[in-house]
């Protein structure tokens, strides 16, 4: 048995015209409700309530980007759940509605109890269906898009496999319209995909295949086998779990090292951090070496902000890249007193950090 979050991208969701594809919506409930009667445990991740509402619905007037959004996810929403209510329904399967926002991950207590709620869920033998809760979320607080949320909750419940699915069959080394470009599909931990990717968006997600590949790779290195493929392939979610090299699909094989569930938490943590604090040179190499170690001040340059202990801060080196996030161990003016000082206290400590 296995834990699969499973991520349906917009255009899989939805016809050009903006209203539901109920034809790949009834395909892939039929490939969702196959897969649980062999035993394994669902999570969706769905987009496409915006786009349903954009099809049910006419403004009366001009709106903003983000007025816009609420209302078309209000009415979206409902239809989107409706559909695959109904659709589950047919199999005697329950469904729940998860609506969330990305200030909702920024506390560890907020987080867990994301994650218990979950978890209750899928004990119970309820399919949780999460998207974003775009008639709460502010532009600069939402998810870069549902692949970024798909990541953070396959890491949030311990998932064996994260499945994207997009319009295109993976990750190619050029444009995949291109008939000179061949699709990548094994993508090792580590391994740098990023300059093979495209710059381009789906017609009505908010993301593409750079924010997927930079997902992936993140996912994969916290020990969760991520498959990027494309939706509209019949069966494609059974193939890729019982016979996957019968499908056209990217891969990227789960670091063994894995990562506990606090420190997974701290990974996707980075915009919600209080203060920044900076590095020296040697610090940094100590920080990426191979052994486990804290933040000590000896190494630290400089902070910035105000935090209290128990804020996420952000650590960057001296050219300003970030390299890593944490859970801070004293506040921000402990940290300013101890800036370049020995044997004081960790700022953060190795339980509580993170390097990228």
């Amino acid at each position: 048995m296995s834990r699969i979050v499973v991520k349906i991208g917009s255009n899989v969701l939805t016809r050009k015209d903006g209203k539901p594809n109920v034809t790949n919506m009834s395909a892939i409930v039929d490939q969702v409700a196959t897969l649980r009667s062999m035993g394994h445990e669902i999570i969706m991740i769905s987009s496409g309530a915006v786009a349903c509402g954009r099809g049910a619905v006419t403004p009366l007037r001009q709106l903003d980007s983000v007025a816009a959004r609420q209302l078309f996810s209000s009415v979206g929403q409902v239809k989107l759940i409706n559909i695959y209510n109904d659709l589950f329904g047919l199999y005697g399967i329950v469904v729940g509605q998860v609506l969330t926002q990305k200030e909702n991950f920024g506390s560890r207590s907020s987080y867990l109890n994301q994650r218990a709620c979950m978890l209750t869920m899928i004990e119970n033998g309820v399919i949780p269906i999460v998207n974003e809760n775009d008639t709460a979320s502010l532009t600069e607080l939402m998810f870069t898009d549902n692949d970024e949320l798909s990541g953070m909750i396959a890491t949030m419940v311990d998932a064996d496999m994260l499945i994207i699915l997009s319009n295109v069959d993976g990750i190619y080394t050029g444009n995949p319209s291109d008939p000179s470009s061949r699709l990548i599909e094994k993508v090792m931990p580590g391994e740098d995909v990023s300059g093979n990717v495209v710059a381009s968006k789906s017609g009505f997600g908010r993301g593409g295949m750079g924010t997927k590949s930079g997902i992936a790779s993140k996912v994969s290195e916290e020990g969760v086998m991520v498959i990027i493929a494309k939706g509209e392939r019949p069966n494609v979610l059974v193939d890729l779990v019982n016979s996957p090299e019968n499908v056209p699909h990217t891969v990227f094989l789960p670091s063994n090292e894995g990562l506990s569930t606090v420190k997974r938490w701290i990974a996707h943590s980075s915009s919600f951090a209080k203060g920044k604090i900076v590095v020296d040179r040697q610090a940094e190499e100590v920080l990426r070496g191979d052994s486990a170690v804290s933040l000590l001040p000896v190494g630290v340059v400089s902070v910035e902000g105000d935090w209290e202990e128990g804020d996420i801060v952000n650590i960057y080196d001296e050219k300003g890249s970030l390299i890593g996030v944490g859970k801070a161990s004293i506040d921000s003016g402990n940290a300013r007193q101890t800036v370049g000082m020995k044997g004081e206290r960790p700022m953060v400590h190795y339980d509580y950090l993170y390097i990228e």
